[in-house]
């Protein structure tokens, strides 16, 4: 997907704990201790029967016969024929009709469309700390009421209510989680190439270039979707700066001209800038969209188009469209780390009433509670930071894992950088960190450049 107990909107945490560190040795070992029977991510659970609902009722939500609700995403495919599950339920629960509205990025420029327009959708799911922040600032957001504020309370940790905090008032309720510090990879390619999972950054480009020597490209990246240019940089930035200056730069408090950002950036020219590291070199990274980074890694026999690809938890979604089995064909191992430890960066999908009313309220209860988080959990590709769901729901053994390193992490993650920037920086395609990283990608020699143009795009952006 990206801390302390006191994890603000648009802020990160003071310090890291050993907890946070703890929480990546554990996950660290549990995903290689996977077995290689696990189902792949998406369809019913592969627990051997094990898996178990939530309780059927653990939330109370009133009846809502005659009331009707828009929602608003910006997710397509699998996961808003998941999420659909989810809303299905709802409706089934409290006799109210609920539609899925698909957004499109940036969200806030949607929504401001449809305000604009008289016609906003009732809830809708924001993707950045930046953007519920925006909504407020704005006058969009609503606050949640005492019922949805109490399920928040009884099933998150203090961080992540606190992150969908503005001013002290709690706006936002984190449905969906995202584990961004995972790089998967294929079986097959690594056993042809004798080459084992890394631990550090210098391990990785050892086994990048083992990859390499056996015929297949190393990395396959989704260059065309910036967002995850700026999560290769976050993961590398976290691990090598610290956390202290993450938090800095994530503020704006130091300048991206900074040489912590010189270091970042030519750290990761070392992959992005070897050539031929990257599958279809920096023209085709750029025309490549994330699903497609992560099904070429995964598709064609032993000779992919890549060997690996980084990304989240989530790229289970796309793995299971191919004939790769998770655990077996597709394996995974933390990012590793670049400084002293290993980075944990996490992500998120809040959901912020728009319009408020007794049945957007109740839908904001829902999906705080364990009943709704455990039915996306049993289907894949998902990854809730709701603690109190069981997570033999999740569909195989390594996104149990996942889930379950996350939770034990607590309140101990960084959420990610650009998605607490204003949009206009960090979340919108064509503009401000997105394309200035994939024209780095372009030209990973013009460090200095890509520095001057992120610094003037977060000056613009933040006000100075």
């Amino acid at each position: 997907m990206r801390t302390s107990s006191t994890i603000r909107t648009g802020r990160t945490v003071k310090r890291t704990t050993r907890a946070a560190a703890l929480a990546v040795a554990a996950l660290a070992l549990s995903l290689t201790a996977c077995g290689g029977d696990d189902d792949n991510g998406g369809g019913d659970s592969g627990d051997k029967g094990g898996a178990t609902k939530a309780p059927a009722s653990s939330v109370t939500l009133p009846k809502l016969d005659g009331e009707s609700l828009e929602v608003a995403a910006v997710w397509t495919g699998t996961e808003q024929k998941n999420f659909k599950q989810v809303l299905t339920e709802f409706e089934q629960r409290t006799g109210a009709k609920v539609t899925f509205v698909p957004a499109q990025d940036p969200i806030i420029n949607f929504l401001g469309s449809k305000i604009a327009g008289g016609a906003p959708p009732d809830v809708a799911m924001l993707p950045q700390p930046g953007a519920i922040k925006q909504a407020v600032d704005k006058g969009w957001a609503k606050p949640l009421g005492a019922e949805a504020t109490k399920e928040l309370g009884e099933n998150y940790s203090q961080g992540w209510q606190d992150i969908g905090k503005v001013g002290g008032k709690q706006y936002g309720v984190y449905y969906k989680a995202a584990n961004k510090s995972l790089i998967w990879y294929n079986a097959q390619v690594f056993e042809n190439a004798g080459a084992a999972e890394p631990k550090t950054w210098d391990e990785l480009l050892d086994t990048a270039q083992m990859v390499y020597d056996s015929g297949v490209a190393p990395f396959s990246v989704g260059g065309a979707d910036g967002w995850t240019l700026t999560d290769w940089f976050e993961n590398v930035y976290l691990s090598q700066a610290g956390p202290e200056k993450y938090d800095q730069l994530a503020k704006h408090e130091i300048k991206w001209t900074d040489p912590s950002v010189k270091e970042a950036l030519t750290t990761l020219a070392e992959i992005w800038g070897k050539k031929d590291f990257v599958a279809g070199g920096a023209s085709g990274a750029l025309q490549t969209e994330f699903p497609a980074s992560v099904t070429q890694t995964f598709t064609g026999g032993d000779q992919p188009k890549a060997g690996m690809v980084y990304e989240g938890d989530f790229a289970q979604v796309n793995i299971g469209e191919t004939k790769a089995k998770i655990g077996t064909d597709a394996k995974v191992f933390p990012f590793p780390a670049v400084g002293d430890t290993a980075p944990v960066v996490s992500g998120g999908d809040a959901a912020v009433i728009l319009k408020d009313s007794k049945a957007a309220q109740a839908l904001a209860t829902w999906l705080a509670s364990p009943d709704a988080a455990a039915i996306q959990a049993k289907l894949g590709g998902f990854l809730s930071p709701n603690k109190s769901i069981d997570s033999s729901v999740y569909p195989n053994e390594v996104q149990k894992k996942i889930a379950d390193a996350l939770i034990a992490a607590g309140d101990d993650f960084r959420f990610d950088m650009s998605d607490q920037a204003p949009q206009a920086f960090g979340g919108t395609p064509g503009k401000g960190e997105w394309k200035t990283l994939q024209d780095f990608l372009k030209n990973p020699k013009d460090v200095a450049g890509a520095q001057a143009k992120l610094e003037a795009d977060a000056a613009a952006a933040y006000g100075g």
